[in-house]
Protein backbone atom coordinates (compact mmCIF):
# COMPACT_ATOMS: atom_id res chain seq x y z
CA UNK A 1 0.00 0.00 0.00
CA UNK A 2 1.44 2.91 -1.11
CA UNK A 3 0.74 6.62 0.24
CA UNK A 4 1.06 9.85 -1.92
CA UNK A 5 4.33 12.21 -0.43
CA UNK A 6 3.27 15.23 1.29
CA UNK A 7 3.41 18.06 -1.27
CA UNK A 8 5.91 20.94 -0.95
CA UNK A 9 4.39 24.65 -0.30
CA UNK A 10 5.15 26.38 -3.15
CA UNK A 11 8.26 28.97 -2.85
CA UNK A 12 7.15 32.38 -2.58
CA UNK A 13 7.58 34.33 -5.90
CA UNK A 14 8.86 37.39 -4.19
CA UNK A 15 11.39 35.94 -2.70
CA UNK A 16 12.33 34.06 -5.64
CA UNK A 17 12.74 37.13 -7.38
CA UNK A 18 14.88 38.82 -4.88
CA UNK A 19 17.44 36.07 -5.70
CA UNK A 20 18.42 38.27 -8.28
CA UNK A 21 17.05 40.82 -8.78
CA UNK A 22 16.27 44.18 -7.02
CA UNK A 23 14.00 47.34 -8.12
CA UNK A 24 11.26 45.15 -9.43
CA UNK A 25 7.52 44.67 -8.45
CA UNK A 26 6.00 41.40 -7.51
CA UNK A 27 2.37 41.43 -6.30
CA UNK A 28 2.00 43.29 -3.57
CA UNK A 29 5.64 43.77 -2.66
CA UNK A 30 8.94 45.07 -4.03
CA UNK A 31 12.36 43.96 -4.50
CA UNK A 32 14.86 46.24 -2.38
CA UNK A 33 17.76 44.04 -2.11
CA UNK A 34 18.62 40.97 -3.88
CA UNK A 35 20.66 38.37 -2.73
CA UNK A 36 24.43 38.82 -3.04
CA UNK A 37 24.25 42.32 -1.86
CA UNK A 38 21.91 41.32 1.60
CA UNK A 39 24.55 38.32 1.89
CA UNK A 40 27.53 41.05 2.20
CA UNK A 41 25.71 43.46 4.35
CA UNK A 42 25.55 40.29 6.71
CA UNK A 43 29.30 39.93 6.51
CA UNK A 44 29.64 43.09 7.09
CA UNK A 45 27.51 43.15 10.54
CA UNK A 46 29.41 39.43 11.31
CA UNK A 47 32.69 40.33 10.82
CA UNK A 48 32.37 44.03 12.11
CA UNK A 49 30.48 42.47 15.70
CA UNK A 50 33.38 39.80 15.83
CA UNK A 51 35.91 42.67 15.39
CA UNK A 52 34.26 44.26 18.46
CA UNK A 53 33.82 41.60 20.85
CA UNK A 54 37.98 40.34 20.31
CA UNK A 55 38.43 43.94 20.08
CA UNK A 56 36.73 45.00 23.43
CA UNK A 57 39.34 43.19 25.70
CA UNK A 58 42.11 44.49 24.23
CA UNK A 59 40.85 47.82 24.57
CA UNK A 60 39.94 47.97 28.15
CA UNK A 61 40.20 44.85 31.23
CA UNK A 62 36.40 45.71 32.09
CA UNK A 63 35.66 43.96 28.94
CA UNK A 64 37.96 41.24 29.88
CA UNK A 65 35.33 38.84 30.14
CA UNK A 66 34.58 38.87 26.54
CA UNK A 67 37.94 37.19 25.82
CA UNK A 68 36.66 33.59 27.44
CA UNK A 69 34.37 33.75 24.61
CA UNK A 70 37.33 33.40 21.88
CA UNK A 71 39.59 31.16 24.15
CA UNK A 72 41.19 33.86 25.73
CA UNK A 73 42.90 37.31 25.37
CA UNK A 74 46.22 36.20 23.46
CA UNK A 75 43.33 34.61 20.43
CA UNK A 76 41.79 37.54 20.25
CA UNK A 77 45.16 39.30 20.26
CA UNK A 78 46.00 37.08 17.21
CA UNK A 79 42.87 37.17 15.35
CA UNK A 80 41.42 40.29 15.81
CA UNK A 81 43.59 41.44 12.97
CA UNK A 82 42.54 39.48 10.64
CA UNK A 83 39.00 39.68 11.56
CA UNK A 84 39.52 43.58 10.74
CA UNK A 85 41.11 42.90 7.12
CA UNK A 86 38.10 40.65 6.74
CA UNK A 87 35.31 43.18 7.73
CA UNK A 88 37.71 45.76 5.71
CA UNK A 89 37.62 43.53 2.69
CA UNK A 90 33.40 42.87 3.20
CA UNK A 91 32.82 46.75 3.38
CA UNK A 92 34.55 46.86 0.02
CA UNK A 93 32.74 44.60 -1.60
CA UNK A 94 29.64 46.55 -0.28
CA UNK A 95 30.75 50.15 -1.57
CA UNK A 96 31.29 48.05 -5.02
CA UNK A 97 28.62 46.82 -5.23
CA UNK A 98 26.28 50.12 -3.81
CA UNK A 99 28.18 52.88 -4.86
CA UNK A 100 26.29 53.55 -7.74
CA UNK A 101 22.70 54.16 -5.71
CA UNK A 102 24.89 56.18 -3.47
CA UNK A 103 25.38 59.43 -5.33
CA UNK A 104 24.39 62.25 -3.54
CA UNK A 105 22.13 64.06 -5.73
CA UNK A 106 22.01 68.13 -5.28
CA UNK A 107 19.08 68.55 -3.16
CA UNK A 108 20.24 65.95 -0.70
CA UNK A 109 22.72 68.25 0.40
CA UNK A 110 20.38 69.60 3.39
CA UNK A 111 21.25 65.97 4.81
CA UNK A 112 24.67 67.06 5.89
CA UNK A 113 23.41 69.18 9.01
CA UNK A 114 19.62 69.46 10.45
CA UNK A 115 17.34 67.88 8.11
CA UNK A 116 19.82 64.79 9.26
CA UNK A 117 18.43 64.97 13.10
CA UNK A 118 14.63 66.14 11.78
CA UNK A 119 14.75 62.89 9.75
CA UNK A 120 15.71 60.96 13.44
CA UNK A 121 13.00 62.54 15.05
CA UNK A 122 10.44 61.59 12.30
CA UNK A 123 10.12 65.47 10.87
CA UNK A 124 10.88 64.68 7.44
CA UNK A 125 8.82 64.09 4.36
CA UNK A 126 10.28 64.22 1.29
CA UNK A 127 8.36 63.47 -2.24
CA UNK A 128 11.45 63.18 -4.12
CA UNK A 129 13.08 60.95 -1.59
CA UNK A 130 14.48 57.78 -4.15
CA UNK A 131 15.97 54.59 -3.25
CA UNK A 132 18.19 55.96 -0.52
CA UNK A 133 17.38 59.31 1.26
CA UNK A 134 20.76 61.73 1.78
CA UNK A 135 20.50 60.62 5.13
CA UNK A 136 20.87 56.77 4.36
CA UNK A 137 23.87 58.08 1.72
CA UNK A 138 25.70 60.46 4.31
CA UNK A 139 25.90 57.25 6.91
CA UNK A 140 27.17 55.00 4.05
CA UNK A 141 30.14 56.45 3.42
CA UNK A 142 30.53 57.59 6.82
CA UNK A 143 30.85 54.12 7.56
CA UNK A 144 33.11 53.50 4.24
CA UNK A 145 35.69 56.08 5.49
CA UNK A 146 35.44 54.80 9.13
CA UNK A 147 36.26 51.66 7.88
CA UNK A 148 39.52 52.69 6.21
CA UNK A 149 40.36 54.54 9.09
CA UNK A 150 39.68 51.13 11.58
CA UNK A 151 42.24 50.02 8.71
CA UNK A 152 44.97 51.77 8.33
CA UNK A 153 45.02 52.63 12.15
CA UNK A 154 44.99 48.89 13.17
CA UNK A 155 47.54 47.95 10.51
CA UNK A 156 50.51 50.65 12.46
CA UNK A 157 48.88 49.13 15.89
CA UNK A 158 49.26 45.54 14.38
CA UNK A 159 53.30 46.80 13.47
CA UNK A 160 54.15 49.02 15.92
CA UNK A 161 57.70 49.33 15.72
CA UNK A 162 57.67 50.14 11.99
CA UNK A 163 56.53 53.32 13.03
CA UNK A 164 57.43 56.66 14.77
CA UNK A 165 56.06 56.96 18.56
CA UNK A 166 54.23 59.83 16.91
CA UNK A 167 52.53 58.12 14.54
CA UNK A 168 51.64 55.42 17.14
CA UNK A 169 49.89 57.54 19.52
CA UNK A 170 47.78 59.15 16.89
CA UNK A 171 46.91 55.66 15.25
CA UNK A 172 45.88 54.67 18.95
CA UNK A 173 43.47 57.84 18.81
CA UNK A 174 42.52 57.09 15.51
CA UNK A 175 41.65 54.01 16.19
CA UNK A 176 39.54 54.15 19.77
CA UNK A 177 37.59 57.33 18.01
CA UNK A 178 36.48 56.11 15.06
CA UNK A 179 35.20 52.49 17.23
CA UNK A 180 33.26 54.88 19.95
CA UNK A 181 31.97 56.66 16.60
CA UNK A 182 31.20 53.61 14.66
CA UNK A 183 29.12 51.84 17.25
CA UNK A 184 26.72 55.24 18.15
CA UNK A 185 26.12 55.19 14.54
CA UNK A 186 25.31 51.56 14.60
CA UNK A 187 23.17 51.61 17.45
CA UNK A 188 21.19 54.48 15.44
CA UNK A 189 21.24 52.32 12.66
CA UNK A 190 19.66 48.67 14.08
CA UNK A 191 16.93 51.88 15.81
CA UNK A 192 16.22 53.21 12.65
CA UNK A 193 16.29 49.73 10.64
CA UNK A 194 13.99 48.09 13.57
CA UNK A 195 12.14 49.95 16.01
CA UNK A 196 11.78 53.84 13.75
CA UNK A 197 10.80 51.96 10.85
CA UNK A 198 8.89 48.96 10.83
CA UNK A 199 9.32 46.81 7.64
CA UNK A 200 12.84 48.10 6.79
CA UNK A 201 14.71 44.77 8.33
CA UNK A 202 12.91 42.63 5.86
CA UNK A 203 14.43 44.26 3.60
CA UNK A 204 17.58 42.32 4.60
CA UNK A 205 16.29 39.11 5.35
CA UNK A 206 13.56 38.20 2.58
CA UNK A 207 14.91 40.97 0.21
CA UNK A 208 11.08 42.63 -0.12
CA UNK A 209 9.26 45.57 1.71
CA UNK A 210 5.47 46.69 1.06
CA UNK A 211 4.45 49.27 -1.40
CA UNK A 212 2.92 50.92 1.52
CA UNK A 213 6.19 51.13 3.10
CA UNK A 214 7.94 52.15 -0.31
CA UNK A 215 5.05 54.77 -0.82
CA UNK A 216 5.72 56.09 2.66
CA UNK A 217 9.48 55.95 2.94
CA UNK A 218 10.83 56.46 -0.70
CA UNK A 219 8.09 58.02 -2.69
CA UNK A 220 9.94 58.56 -5.85
CA UNK A 221 11.36 55.18 -5.96
CA UNK A 222 8.17 53.78 -5.46
CA UNK A 223 7.00 55.82 -8.33
CA UNK A 224 9.83 54.91 -10.46
CA UNK A 225 9.34 51.09 -9.84
CA UNK A 226 5.61 50.87 -10.04
CA UNK A 227 4.89 53.60 -12.66
CA UNK A 228 2.38 54.74 -9.81
CA UNK A 229 1.44 58.44 -8.35
CA UNK A 230 1.51 58.69 -4.89
CA UNK A 231 -1.65 59.60 -3.07
CA UNK A 232 -1.20 61.00 0.37
CA UNK A 233 -3.58 62.05 2.71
Amino acid sequence: MSTAAPSRRPMDPAVLVAREKEDVLVGNEIIRHKLSSRVVHWIVAVTFFACVFTGMPIWTPVFGWMAHLWGGLTVCRVIHPWLGIAFFVAVLVEVIDWASDMKFEPQERGWWGPKLFRYMRWEVEDEEVGKYNGGQKFFFWTMALGALGLLLSGLMMWFPRSFPRVLMQFAFLVHDATFILFMVAIVFHIYLGTVAEPGTFRSMTRGTVTRKWAMLHHSRWYREVTGESVRRP
